[in-house]
């Protein structure tokens, strides 16, 4: 029996969010400059997203650039962002035929404007697909995120439009970019690093988190197979005991 045969279908987790790493070390194994890996990590980026769409997933999150990937080498960095051009120019047709909507989220002012450009016009082109809604995380950062909730909050209590009193959980997460998506049930990290690494760290309170030896660019869809079926056989209580869980 295959992988993906032992997939629940009616137990998906409906948000699926992963932490793509280990492009640089993968191109440093084949002898490569860094810039070789992020162009091989296109490919695992395809896999992924046709494997959820196939699957039933409903969103899908890519943790693509982050705010403090703007510290690194200048080469590098503009590579990326010509990198990310092309990719969303050449992969829009295929977002399209299978009616995947594409969206954003991040400080996406800071992009370069050619950048932000195709972007815009891809997430245009795309809007009224429904099948699965791909969500870039590009010039993101939780902490920059919940800062930029933290001052808009503030702002309406200032003006009155709001009290101190009303500010709840929801008010926060009505505030951040995130706003109109599920929190995600699973996260999974490539490379074998076991970090966060300031990604959805207020989305994440309590998703189920799996972590990889494989570098990003070897991802396969039986590697996302394989961290959904460890995913199925989690116990998920949200805080409460196990016999809670069976008796609610």
């Amino acid at each position: 029996m295959s992988l993906v045969e032992l997939i629940d279908r009616e137990r998906l987790p409906s948000h699926i969010a992963v932490i793509m790493d280990g492009n640089g070390r993968w191109a440093h194994s084949h002898g490569k400059h860094r810039i070789f890996g992020h162009q091989h990590g296109v490919k695992a980026v395809r896999n992924t997203t046709e494997a959820c769409a196939e699957l039933g997933v409903q969103y899908l999150t890519l943790y693509t650039f982050s705010t403090e990937n703007w510290s690194r080498p200048e080469q590098e960095v503009n590579a990326l962002m010509e990198l990310l051009v092309a990719t969303i120019r050449a992969e829009t047709e295929t977002l399209m035929k299978n009616d995947i909507r594409l969206m954003a989220i991040g400080n996406l002012d800071s992009l370069p404007a050619a950048c932000l450009k195709q972007l815009e016009e891809a997430i245009e082109m795309t809007k009224n697909n429904k099948r699965m809604q791909l969500n870039l995380a590009l010039s993101y950062s939780s902490r920059w995120e919940l800062v930029r909730a933290v001052r808009d909050i503030a702002s309406e209590v200032q003006s009155g439009k709001t009290t101190v009193d009303l500010i709840d959980e929801s008010m926060i997460s009505q505030r951040l970019t995130t706003s109109n998506i599920p929190d995600p049930e699973l996260l999974i990290r490539t490379s074998g690093e076991h970090r966060i690494s300031n990604f959805l760290l207020w989305q994440l309170a309590y998703t189920e988190l799996y972590f990889t030896e494989t570098f990003w660019p070897d991802f396969e869809k039986d590697d996302l197979y394989k961290a959904i079926i460890d995913f199925q056989q989690r116990e998920r209580r949200f805080g409460k005991t196990s016999e809670q869980m069976r008796l609610s």
